[in-house]
């Protein structure tokens, strides 16, 4: 299928490993000129030559207002902004939910839901003027169905889609769409810290999700790649689980 997006500009956050840079390949194998980021910036330049990006530009989604800073380089590589890519890392983890300093939640608030914001703030005024803009967020299953552990992510998290359903609403007569991938177990270092291995998160995944395997990071980069096509026209405010089937609600 032709996605219909040769030609436009991206930035892609988070891209430099698992979900963000997958994500980020795909995209520039369909033609758009991409601007890769994260918070390392020898990690973001290395990722940004190996996929074919047009830029790597450092940003630390802890500063908020950076946000300024990444636009600003980003359009002087690429020109306006036509897709937004929205992907933190996670915050830490811990038994009991009530034992996070308050630091931790206003860290993990800055991370995801400010920063977002901020980036949206700069890029969705010049999508609405131009008639056409994408953006996808990259959350987890979480949002749907609090995992143990993960108060931080649990609560945060169903924050930042809750703003951008409210924002989808907003923009989609200006042919801008919003959208949000709920991430299920997909094999990343994200999975290899919490269970101590890829191989044990795969032994475990074998028995607790239906498609009895891990996600691959590429199949999360498919999801995203369509929702920000031309062809997802029609699709905006949805939050689409990318899970093997885990999820156990409707």
């Amino acid at each position: 299928m032709d996605l219909g997006i040769q030609g436009r500009t991206a930035i892609v956050g988070g891209a430099s490993a698992g979900i963000g840079r997958a994500i980020a390949q795909a995209l520039v194998d369909e033609g758009v000129r991409v601007v890769l980021s994260s918070r390392d910036p020898e990690r973001t330049a290395r990722a940004a030559e190996e996929v074919g990006a047009a830029a790597g530009i450092q940003w630390d989604t802890d500063d908020v207002a950076g946000a300024d800073r990444l636009v600003d380089a980003a359009e002087a590589a690429v020109g306006p902004i036509d897709i937004v890519v929205v992907n933190t890392g996670g915050p830490p983890a811990g038994p009991d939910p009530l034992a996070f300093a308050d630091e931790e939640w206003e860290t993990a608030h800055r991370n995801l839901v400010r920063a977002p914001m901020a980036l949206l703030r700069r890029t969705l005024p010049g999508m609405r003027e131009r008639g056409w803009g994408r953006v996808v967020g990259v959350a987890s299953t979480s949002v749907r169905e609090p995992i143990a552990n993960l108060m931080l992510s649990n609560a945060e998290r169903s924050g930042a889609l809750a703003a951008f359903k409210t924002l989808a609403r907003e923009v989609a007569a200006d042919g801008v769409t919003i959208n949000t991938l709920l991430t299920g177990r997909i094999a990343t270092r994200r999975m290899e810290a919490i269970y101590g291995s890829l191989e044990k998160a795969e032994a475990q995944a074998r028995g607790v999700v239906p498609a009895g395997r891990l996600g691959r990071p590429e199949e999360m980069a498919w999801a995203a790649a369509f929702l920000c096509s031309d062809r997802a026209a029609y699709v905006t405010g949805a939050a689409l689980p990318v899970d093997g089937g885990f999820l156990r609600g409707i």
